[in-house]
Parts: structure tokens; C-alpha cells; sequence
């Protein structure tokens, strides 16, 4: 029977993956699973889900009736509870699980960031660092920032944020990838003196650490979370493509 592999998606590797998955093994069936949480998502190769799944208990009931066989974790570095139901549901089917996590972003001679372990700690530090601020941490968990009534954000997000949220904010809807030339034009144009920012890594929205290291900027950096206990996670499709038996290219 030809293999039915899941991918939990949402990111640029997980388009990626599905593309290469359909180049590599034309016979398998691969399902990519989107959080839903963007409105219009790009096209996918293979077939497409979205929504949750009910926790790891649905996802483990979900993995058996559709006779899944391997399972990929390619969900945003930040998707924590996924990850975690994702490590559940395979333990309990048996299943194979390879989670696909990029590289984190590393600093540079020049930049001043500020690592915090949460955007609660984000919105701690930031009444001492200035006062207009970028941030582009998406569009959930912005209440982390409400109570900052004395400053100045800028919002970047996909789609548009969801309150609570600080009152004296200016909403920018925008997709990557940023050019360096479009981040040091949006930190001129709205003054910006700090960003925020999720360890996401990749290159898409990395432009953004040049431009504010090239404008002494602040960046607050929030750490990513570990993965669970005994987990590991590949850095690229490559690293999947290897881990589920066989090599992109080939």
C-alpha cells in the first residue's frame, strides 16, 4: 500500500516538504494539517486539512482511521502545544514522528538584543528601552502589551491582531519576505526606537534584525521553547526527507 504521511504545517518548510514529497514518492499520500488561523493560505501539493484535531487524544483517533504512517511536525518553532499533542499522538499509534524545526536566528558584532524567555517578559522590558515600538510577534498574544498605555506600537501581522491589545496602536498587514530596504524604511517612517520579536528564524523576516542593527535599535528577542523531553527536531526537509527513509535529490 502506498504510504500515508501527515504533515502538520503552516510554514515555509512544510510547503516545501509536501512539494518535495511529491516529487520523491509520487505514489504516497501526503495530507498537510493547517491550524486555520490564516484566511487565504497558499496552495499546497497533496491534500489539505484545516483545524484542530481535539488535542493529542484526536490526533492520535485521527492518525488511526485515516491509516497515517509517519507523521511531521513542520509547525512554527512557537507551536508548542501542537509539538507536544503531535509527540502524544505518535506515542500512542506507534507512529513515526520527525519533527522539522528551522534554525533559530544567532546575533551579530552590533546588535542589542534583549533575550526574554516570554512576551510577558517582552512587555516588562520595554517602558526602559523607548517608546515607539515594532512589534511582530503576530497577531495572537498581544495582551501581554495592553497595559503599556504610554507607548507607541506598530503591529505586523498577516491577518489583523485580536484584542485585548495596547490603545495607541497602528496595524500593518503585511506577508514576507521583507527586504532589508522595506524594514529600514518602516523603522524611519514610524520612528521606531525597540522591536520585538520571536526567535522565528528563516530568512523571510530576518531583514528586520539588519535593519535595526544598522539603526542601534533594540531588538527583544523572545526565546524559543524547548521541545518535550527526549525529543529532537532536524533543521531542514533534507533532514526529513533522511529521517523517513528516503534523501531529497534522489
Amino acid at each position: 500500500m502506498s504510504p500515508h504521511i501527515l504533515i502538520l504545517g503552516g510554514t515555509t518548510e512544510a510547503r516545501e516538504l509536501a512539494a518535495e514529497l511529491a516529487v520523491q514518492r509520487p505514489e504516497a499520500r501526503v495530507t498537510t494539517s493547517l491550524a486555520g488561523r490564516v484566511a487565504k493560505p497558499g496552495a499546497l501539493a497533496g491534500d489539505v486539512r484545516s483545524g484542530g484535531f481535539g488535542g493529542a487524544e484526536g490526533l492520535a483517533a485521527w492518525l488511526r482511521e485515516h491509516r497515517v504512517d509517519a507523521v511531521v511536525d513542520a509547525t512554527h518553532p512557537f507551536a508548542e502545544s501542537i509539538t507536544a499533542n503531535a509527540v502524544r499522538a505518535a506515542t500512542d499509534t506507534g507512529l513515526p514522528l520527525v519533527v522539522l524545526r528551522r534554525p533559530g536566528w544567532r546575533s551579530v558584532p552590533g546588535d542589542r538584543w534583549h533575550p526574554v524567555a516570554s512576551l510577558g517578559e517582552a512587555g516588562e522590558a520595554l517602558p526602559g528601552l523607548g517608546h515607539h515600538i515594532l512589534l511582530t510577534t503576530g497577531r495572537l498574544g498581544l495582551a501581554a502589551f495592553a497595559h503599556l498605555t504610554q507607548l507607541h506600537f506598530v503591529v505586523r501581522s498577516v491577518e489583523p491582531p485580536e484584542p485585548p491589545m495596547p490603545p495607541d496602536i497602528d496595524v500593518l498587514l503585511a506577508r514576507g519576505p521583507f527586504t532589508l530596504a522595506d524594514e529600514t524604511a518602516l523603522l524611519r517612517e514610524h520612528r521606531i526606537d525597540v522591536v520585538v520579536t520571536k526567535d522565528s528564524g528563516g530568512a523571510a523576516t530576518a531583514a528586520k534584525l539588519t535593519a535595526a542593527r544598522e539603526a542601534g535599535v533594540p531588538v527583544v528577542v523572545v526565546r524559543r521553547p524547548p521541545l518535550p523531553d527526549g525529543v529532537s527536531a532536524v533543521p531542514d526537509v533534507a533532514g526529513v526527507l533522511a529521517g523517513l527513509g528516503f534523501s531529497a535529490g534522489r
